[in-house]
């Protein structure tokens, strides 16, 4: 198996639902002779599960063989709920995770954005109110329905 499929099919591990490549955190892997180089973008540049993507990706590619890893971080440019993929969006609503709107190129505008109906991922409904900005890491937010009384999260926009 390459080297890019066996990266392609580590977890992440804040949401273990989604590989590293739905969240579109994988950029590139490149075979040179014996010598693999991966290179991630974390969600942000504070991550703490950034150490973990690592060794996960090391691990993982030296029980297929590969004894030379080297995993690089760029942050530039930095990464963007944008590059989910289309599988990744399906994952994280077929978990009960709100997943974040396409965001695509922003605007310089200085009025706050307009307030956004995040629609539960349990039963539809867009009567949802957020509980707290940060959920259980800080790329997600903690919401409940007011129709069918449930907590779930939603992985914010950025």
């Amino acid at each position: 198996m390459s080297a890019r499929r066996i990266a392609e099919q580590v977890l992440d591990p804040e949401l273990p639902v989604l590989t590293l490549a739905d969240l579109g955190i994988l950029r590139e892997v490149s075979e040179d002779g014996g010598k693999v180089t991966v290179t991630i973008t974390p969600t942000y540049s504070g991550c703490p599960a950034l150490d973990e993507m690592r060794a996960d990706l090391r691990a993982r590619l030296a029980a297929a063989g590969y004894t030379e890893v080297e995993v690089r971080t760029v942050l530039h440019p930095a990464w963007t709920t944008d590059w989910i993929s289309a599988e990744g969006l399906r994952k994280l609503a077929e978990h009960a995770i709100a997943p974040p709107h396409r965001v695509g190129p922003v605007r310089l505008n200085l009025e706050p954005p307009p307030a956004r109906r995040v629609p539960c991922p349990r039963c539809g409904s867009p009567r949802t109110t957020e509980l707290s900005r940060f959920g259980s890491t800080a790329c997600k937010a903690l919401r409940r329905c007011e129709d069918c009384r449930e907590p779930f999260e939603q992985l914010k926009e950025h």
